[in-house]
């Protein structure tokens, strides 16, 4: 009894010694919403970083890149962090290995102390009251209160919202991640995905491809193994529906209407059943000369002879009024302005070069004139050459005459071995059945191929040869190039008169397997192709004509290339070099998302674009449509 008084004296004296001092304490109340508070700082401590503690039930309230206002508590000062590190649980008091805890722990008991979370937060900047974000010149006091921010203003301040969505920033519910199809200071900057194979590029490239598609964009892929071919379907794949239940997203393939599977002439495609279906045949025309010689890896005297008859085929065309037409002042004006390091020669057929070359080889093979009199070396130069001709004006007589005169006139250099090269090479050439010649397949309209709200799909899966890809792919880049440069002359021309005219199209082309067609190796053997794709990449800024390279070999590519692109996606990557090398070529990129780059799960990637505040971790959305080769 005695002891239950006493027990009742000391509670009444403890609440009365309480309201004395002024009752509970009251929380702050610019503490009200809080998850924790800041910490001292550390003789370790680095700039820009921060340590905050949370009370154990707040611990899981600020995942790893989540976003949080930090209100410093004297100066007034307000700061947005991410977190970058954390939540680490630590027991009250102790230390988590302490021998007490571990002895426990390794017995199997129960006993679970108090604890408290911590976390380490990156500052991004101070917080203006316009909500602009200013470079900080001081740090959150200690014990400052940090809030973390809510999916719409996470969004809000990050900055990453766009028509063409990739997918939802880890570390936040919903907040979505996407591009503006519309800023020229996204996708015409060039993007780069990269990552291992099964790091996911495929479902990313997928999603990009239907979401810019749906945005207006003229979208054309150069696919070298025919994934994108049955885009046209609905995904199938138990993984990616499962993906797509979660997100409240749909299966949905791109209409077929709006899809077209582009195959070389002679050569198959990766789904034959696609409802929209065209073959085209390469232009020879199209192809710089010293792009060729690049390409046939031509020896410096060969080099000679490939160009001394390029020379004579061009005159001879003049001859035989293929190009530039006597009556057509606009074709000599074009004819004198080309610049053979951009493009070839107009209307130039790779059977009309051979069979000049053809005709070279057969003077050679007739031996020099100085042992000949005056009377037999004036019958030679009238003869026509022997040899079977592959074009049909040749195959006249007037047609002949005009050959054997050119090539006279011209006096090639001898060396029978050097000009059967030459033919060899051009045969090897010509024996691919790609090129566009007299009733053949027609060449591609690059005007369908900048359709707004179009999918065009190169498939090359076929094609059986790297050269003849590069061959494609530079003929494709200079077609488009030269399309958009097109009406880009006309917009402005119809301006300049005030006429009302339609902007340019949007264009976006995606390169699969980029460190085929420009690696490292192949730029140095083929400058003049490199210099051609650097010219795009600069030009296209300007006319809206964007590029995306996809590898998984990035460190294939050359710098240069890398160095083009203002946007990355980068998927998961072990190769040390390469995460050494990406750190100087992205920017803003915290350590602890380059320290979790070799373990992200298939799906996830670093997301760097220019208008976003910083660079993100984002879960990419699953593709809604259809892919070949889906594991």
């Amino acid at each position: 009894m005695s002891d239950s008084k006493n027990g009742t004296a000391f509670l009444d004296k403890l609440a009365a010694d309480s309201a004395k001092a002024g009752g509970p304490v009251v929380p702050h109340p610019d503490d009200t919403g809080a998850v924790g508070k800041t910490l001292f700082d550390l003789p370790g401590s680095t700039d820009l970083t921060v340590t905050v503690v949370v009370p154990k039930d707040q611990l899981h309230a600020a995942p790893a890149q989540s976003l949080v206002r930090i209100k410093s508590r004297t100066d007034g000062r307000t700061y947005l962090g991410v977190v970058t590190a954390g939540p680490f649980a630590e027991p009250d008091g102790l230390r988590g290995d302490s021998p007490m805890l571990t002895a426990v722990v390794t017995h199997g008991g129960d006993y679970l102390p108090p604890y408290h979370g911590r976390f380490q937060v990156t500052i991004l900047g101070e917080e203006l009251k316009d909500g602009e974000l200013t470079p900080p010149r001081l740090r959150p006091v200690p014990n400052s209160t940090v809030f973390v921010l809510d999916d719409a203003e996470a969004g809000t301040v990050l900055k990453c919202g766009g028509d063409v969505r990739l997918g939802l920033a880890v570390g936040h519910e919903r907040v979505e991640v996407g591009a503006p199809a519309k800023a020229k200071s996204v996708f015409p900057r060039h993007t780069a995905v990269l990552g291992t194979t099964g790091g996911g590029k495929s479902t990313t490239v997928a999603g990009l491809i239907a979401r810019a598609r749906a945005a207006g964009m003229a979208v054309i892929v150069l696919d070298v193994e025919g994934e994108y071919t049955v885009m046209h379907e609905p995904t199938d794949h138990k993984a990616m529906l499962a993906g797509l239940r979660d997100r409240n997203l749909p299966p949905a393939g791109v209409p077929a209407k709006d899809m077209t599977v582009y195959h070389l002439v002679g050569r198959g495609t990766a789904n034959p059943a696609h409802p929209n279906l065209r073959e085209f045949s390469l232009q020879f025309a199209r192809l710089s000369p010293y792009a060729v010689m690049e390409i046939l890896q031509f020896s410096d005297a060969q080099q000679e002879r490939f160009l001394k008859a390029y020379d004579i085929t061009k005159e001879l065309m003049r001859d035989l009024n293929i190009f530039p037409a006597k009556d057509s002042a606009d074709q000599q004006r074009l004819a004198l302005e080309n610049d053979e390091f951009e493009r070839g020669y107009p209307r130039m057929m790779l059977s009309l070069l051979m069979d000049v070359v053809g005709a070279c080889l057969s003077r050679s093979e007739k031996g020099p004139k100085e042992g000949r009199g005056k009377k037999d070396r004036d019958d030679e130069d009238d003869a026509p050459v022997a040899f079977e001709s592959r074009t049909p004006a040749l195959r006249t007589s007037e047609g002949k005459a005009k050959l054997a005169t050119r090539v006279n006139a011209a006096n090639p250099p001898g060396n029978a071995i050097s000009w059967r090269a030459v033919l060899g090479r051009l045969a090897r050439l010509n024996r691919m059945k790609v090129f566009h010649d007299e009733g053949g397949k027609p060449p591609m309209s690059y005007t369908h191929l900048l359709k707004p709200g179009s999918v065009s799909v190169i498939d090359l899966s076929d094609s059986g040869y790297s050269e003849l890809n590069n061959l494609v792919i530079a003929d494709i880049l200079r077609g488009v190039q030269d399309a958009q440069d097109n009406a880009y002359t006309a917009f402005e021309a119809a301006k300049a008169r005030g006429h009302a005219a339609a902007e340019p199209p949007r264009v976006l082309i995606v390169i699969e397997e980029a460190h085929e067609f420009l690696s490292e190796e192949r730029v140095t053997k083929t400058p003049v192709l490199f210099e051609q794709v650097a010219k795009i990449c600069k030009r296209g800024r300007k006319r809206w004509l964007g590029l995306c390279f996809v590898t998984q070999l990035p460190s294939h590519l050359p710098k240069q290339v890398l160095g083009l692109c203002n946007s990355f996606i980068i998927h998961k990557l072990k190769d040390p070099q390469v995460v050494t090398l990406l750190k100087r070529m992205v920017g803003d990129v915290d350590e602890g998302l380059w320290t979790r780059l070799p373990n992200l799960a298939a799906g996830q990637a670093i997301v760097s674009f220019p208008h976003f505040s910083r660079p993100l971790l984002v879960s990419i959305d699953p593709s809604q449509a259809k892919l070949r080769l889906t594991e």
